[in-house]
């Protein structure tokens, strides 16, 4: 192992260059390894779980996902506050930051986007619920992609390009997280359900990151410094990725959920089949003649 490690070592220095020594030690970073078994471990998950819960009874994890979303919202909100700031201390340059232009600055950055890659290993954990609760659904392509990419890559970043112009992304992401993770820690509680109405803004949002990035990612190479520039064209790439598949569910999730409904309505004026329920009239057909019951889901 320890020789297949050094050849690795050997390899990736021959592609990126010398690895960033200010990161030398730092839990999980000395070797690719670790973050390689833990993806590997992730998809085997993905792929078995599923069909070991089959037959099953699905589990609730409700009062544990209350807690694991609301840690999550808090580790968000930390890393979005602590790069804001660092940034501000160490004046980065919008358009092109490098990763030895800020001194302390950098180091307050680079401590933080630790942080930020160790939480993609923590973010392990949503798919891991999603089987355990029977949510087969949501493990789409986007999911499981988006996850298993962010962890790997951030391994590189780490190692390679710390600070400077990689902040941009995390600090977006990390905002985007505290909405994200708090709607998901609301959401786990079923009386708070009917108040939640900002799922779909949020994947608005992840869209206008990824736009957001894409602009500040481009202005480094216009305006270049000394920050790599094989970075800035990777992340672009990874970024229109991201965008296709994220733009595909928005279609499929909203979209087409509206195109549904708007359907509904037109066959509920065309039968005649409009329905008074409290006083006010309803634009759907009665749910009663239309859908058989069902036994009550306990979550």
């Amino acid at each position: 192992m320890e020789h297949f490690d050094a050849s690795l070592s050997t390899y990736f220095r021959a592609l990126l260059g010398p690895r960033d020594t200010r990161v030398k030690g730092w839990f999980l970073l000395d070797n690719y390894i670790p973050t390689f078994v833990c993806s590997v471990i992730y998809l085997l998950i993905v792929w078995l779980g599923p069909k070991y819960m089959k037959n099953k009874q699905a589990f609730s994890c409700r009062g544990i996902l209350v807690v694991y979303n609301l840690g999550l919202t808090l580790l968000s909100l930390y890393m979005f506050y602590e790069l804001v700031t660092g940034v501000w201390e160490g004046k980065y340059n919008f358009f092109c930051q490098g990763t030895r232009s800020a001194g302390e600055s950098d180091m307050k950055i680079i401590r933080v986007l630790w942080w930020y890659y160790f939480s993609k290993l923590i973010e392990f954990m949503d798919t891991f619920f999603f089987i355990l609760r029977k949510n087969n659904h949501q493990i789409t392509v986007l999911h499981v992609y988006h996850h298993a990419s962010m962890f790997n890559i951030w391994w590189f970043v780490m190692n390679w390009v710390p600070c400077g112009h990689s902040y941009f992304g995390a600090t977006l992401n990390s905002f985007i997280h505290v909405l994200m993770y708090s709607y998901y820690g609301l959401s786990s509680v079923p009386s708070m359900r009917p108040y939640l109405w900002w799922k779909k803004y949020i994947t608005q949002g992840q869209l206008v990151q990824f736009v957001l990035t894409i602009i500040q990612t481009t202005c480094g190479v216009i305006w270049p410094c000394t920050f790599p520039l094989g970075w800035l064209y990777f992340q672009i790439g990874y970024m229109i990725s991201l965008i296709a598949l994220f733009t595909n569910f928005y279609i499929q999730t909203y979209n087409k959920k509206g195109a549904s409904r708007r359907k509904e309505h037109l066959k509920g004026h065309q039968n005649g089949s409009m329905t008074a329920i409290n006083g006010h009239t309803s634009s759907f057909p009665s749910l009663e003649n239309s859908v058989k019951p069902r036994k009550q889901r306990k979550d």
